[in-house]
């Protein structure tokens, strides 16, 4: 990333207090340069609160949390619902409103395992979501973090929709680090709570002027014939290659001939490009976690890596 890119700013943040999860970290950032909506399923303790909670923080952003449970009520998410008695000539009349609050008035919005949620509730959420609308009027949220537990029988957890699933452009499996074997960072962590002071604010590093500078700049950001030409050969290749279709994933034009553009042009410019070029297509693994089945996903790294490195040694002049 470029040194003048104030989005290092906020991984800088980020990593301060959270070691490991670079997915979640970069996923977070795409959120809110592209401003879609993520969701993060993973175990408890693998930081997904305190991640959001940073970036809002360090961005001085508006940040609203609330944890989803089968009981919740819209009026917990929107704010509080008043009703009023009005006497006219007719008679009287019962007028109910609502005062903002909760997602209507945050620019980020974490929910807790949103798969609990009721469904009447899980509709109209995901619906004020959607649109960045209540009724008429427009909310200010940037973007929302929606977390689940995975669907293993020990967490009670019950996978959310498909259709509901693919509200939320960015999808992300979190693994914690111990049972991700990941011994090194489970050692940096241990060092990291050791010396870390039982307070600490995160300072502000950038304002939310600078979100709307870059969402502006996001449909200027050139994407190169080759690097279009890379993002069908992708698709081309988990359907004819990997056998995905219509029954094992959530692969869609507007999914990956629309919104992937925008996440690769957020790629770039988060690393400091106003040009896309073919490392961008790793804005995909950030896309794909469950669209795809687990064992296709899980050789993304390679998949890429072998279009790229191909293109390039195919590219003008055959240099590579």
């Amino acid at each position: 990333m470029s040194t003048e890119n104030p989005f290092v700013a906020l991984k800088e943040e980020m990593d301060k207090l959270v070691v490991g999860h670079e997915e979640v970290k970069i996923a977070l950032l795409l959120g809110v340069i592209a401003r879609e909506h993520i969701y993060v399923e993973g175990p408890p303790g693998t930081a997904k609160t305190m991640l959001a909670e940073i970036i809002s923080g360090a961005a001085q952003l508006k940040f609203f949390f609330y944890q989803l449970h089968r009981d919740t009520r819209l009026s917990e998410l929107l704010g509080d619902l008043v009703i009023s008695k009005e006497l006219t000539e007719t008679g009287e009349v019962i007028k109910q409103r609502v005062v903002k609050g909760g997602i209507l008035t945050a620019e980020i919005c974490l929910l807790d395992d949103i798969s609990r949620a009721p469904g009447e509730s899980l509709n109209v959420l995901l619906r004020i979501l959607n649109e960045r609308k209540f009724f008429d009027d427009s909310i200010p949220l940037l973007t929302a973090i929606a977390t689940s537990n995975p669907t293993a029988d020990e967490y009670y957890n019950e996978p959310l929709d498909p259709a509901n699933l693919d509200r939320f452009v960015l999808q992300i499996s979190s693994q914690g680090l111990s049972y991700g074997k990941k011994w090194d960072e489970a050692k940096e962590v241990i060092r990291l709570y050791t010396e870390r002071p039982a307070e600490y604010q995160v300072p502000p590093r950038v304002s939310k002027e600078v979100f709307d500078e870059y969402y502006q700049k996001l449909g200027s950001v050139a994407i190169p014939e080759e690097v279009q030409e890379a993002l069908a050969n992708f698709v081309a290749t988990l359907i004819e290659d990997y056998g995905c279709d219509e029954s094992n994933s959530m692969i869609s034009d507007r999914t990956f001939f629309v919104k992937s553009l925008k996440i690769m042009r957020s790629h770039a410019l988060l690393h400091g490009r106003e040009v896309c070029t073919l490392e961008d297509l790793n804005a995909l693994k950030y896309m794909t976690a469950f669209r795809i089945p687990e064992e296709v996903f899980l050789q993304l790294d390679q998949i890429i890596e072998d279009l790229t490195t191909k293109k390039k040694k195919t590219g003008t002049g055959g240099t590579s």
